[in-house]
Order: C-alpha cells, then structure tokens, then sequence
C-alpha cells in the first residue's frame, strides 16, 4: 500500500488508535474521513487536522451502514482505503450467564467491519488500487481471560481477513491487517491510557506507519512488541505463556 495520495476511511477514528493512524495519514497528503457515533468526538478531531473529514456512523445498526455506506461513497467518490478499527473491549463475567456484553462486542467487532465491507466493496473493486485494512490484535492469538468475547472477535476478525484476502487475490483489492498490543488508549478507560505497560501510542502508530511503508507486500503488520503474542502458539509456548500471561494481567488488576 502506498501510504501518500489515497482517500481513505477510518472507523472509530475519533479517538485510540483509529484518530492517530488518522492524523498519520492525513500528515502524508491523504484525505482521511473518520467515522464514529459521537459528533463532538468527530468534531474535536477534524478541527484539529483542517482538510480532514468526518461522517457519523452507528456500526450496530445495519441499516445505518448501508445509509452510511451510500454517503461516503456519494461524497467521496475517489474513496480506495477502508481502515476497519471500530472496537468495544468490555470485561465479562462468564460465570454470571449475562450475555449483552457478549452479543454488543460481536456486534460491533465483528459484524460491524464485515457490513460495511459488503456495503462498499464493490466500491473498491472499481478503483484501480484499493486497500481493505482490519485491525485485529494480539489478544486474537493469546486471549485474555477477562475479556473473552473481545479476543474471540478478533480471532474470528484474523480468520475472515485470510479469507477476504484469498477472495481479493485477484482483484484490484489488496487486504492488510494490523495486529495491535497492548497499547496506551482509553479502550478499556483511563488506566489503559496511562498504564506504563503498554506501547505507547505514537510509538506504535510510528512503527506500523514504518513497517506499511517498507512492507509493501506484508499481509500483517507486527510491530515488535506483539510479536510474542502473535508467535506463542507455533513456538510450542502456548499453554505455559497463556497461563503466565493471564496470571500476571489478573495480578495488574487487583
């Protein structure tokens, strides 16, 4: 993917990591819409990055996708990157028997990227070069026992990019998937954002600007601090560092 002289859309580009891999590729002469369900937070960004667009998005209702869809198409016909980011990380209790936090994350995480992906790729396959971005995460290869249904998303969202991209193979559609760790936002509140264990944000955004610069043909982009995550199962260290891992997030928290 050439990282200049695209149009490209950004859900949940307000605010994480979707509003800085925004501001990253505005910075590189990209026009960049983000895209999310509150105003002001779409607001506050696009004045801080004149040229930057915006567009509201509720990516729980499938009608308001395909509405959405239909507008950005109308409005920014020359649209050729879509970067799917929008994600809710939520703690469950699986012994409860409580399941709305389950159905929402699904809703969201998984459901949300694959309608909207059928609401504009045949958008995509019209442009002479286009790039389908998901983004993932470590936690989709060593899941944390907190949050199950959020890793099991991204599980299922690593497995529907393979296929996507095998689809694509022959298209003008290129597929990418960016496999975040754990990095300072407010995806799971404001701890998160200053919790001195996890990458901080412009360091991550830097080095995944980077490794999709240099990496022309990489399907994934893993920065070096998700990499034992990504590798834990075909190292044949799984089991213990799943253990060890979610020993010590249990410990973080209490």
């Amino acid at each position: 993917m050439d990282i200049k002289g695209n149009t490209i859309l950004i859900t949940g580009g307000g605010s994480g990591i979707g509003r800085a891999l925004a501001e990253a590729f505005h910075a590189h002469g990209n026009q960049v819409i983000i895209a999310g369900r509150r105003q002001s937070v779409l607001d506050e960004t696009t004045a801080a990055n004149p040229g930057m667009a915006s567009a509201l998005l509720d990516i729980e209702d499938p009608a308001a996708i395909v509405r959405f869809a239909e507008q950005v198409k109308r409005e920014h016909p020359a649209l050729n990157v879509v970067i799917h980011n929008a994600g809710i990380m939520r703690p469950e209790d699986t012994k409860s028997g409580a399941t709305d936090t389950a159905e929402s994350t699904i809703t969201t995480n998984l459901l949300g990227p694959i309608r909207l992906n059928a609401a504009l790729i045949d958008h995509l396959l019209a442009q002479p070069k286009a790039t389908v971005i998901t983004v993932s995460s470590g936690l989709a290869f060593m899941p944390l026992s907190l949050t199950p249904t959020y890793c099991a998303t991204k599980a299922a969202i690593h497995s529907y990019t393979n296929s996507l991209r095998y689809q694509l193979k022959d298209t003008s559609v290129k597929v990418l998937e960016i496999v975040p760790p754990y990095v300072q936002t407010e995806l799971m509140g404001e701890h998160q954002k200053n919790d001195p264990h996890a990458m901080p944000l412009d360091e991550f955004i830097a080095e995944v600007m980077t490794l999709i610069e240099s990496q022309p043909e990489a399907h994934e982009i893993l920065v070096e601090r998700v990499k034992p995550l990504r590798f834990a199962e075909a190292s044949g260290k799984f089991d213990g560092f799943f253990k060890q891992f979610n020993d010590e997030m249990v410990r973080q928290r209490t």
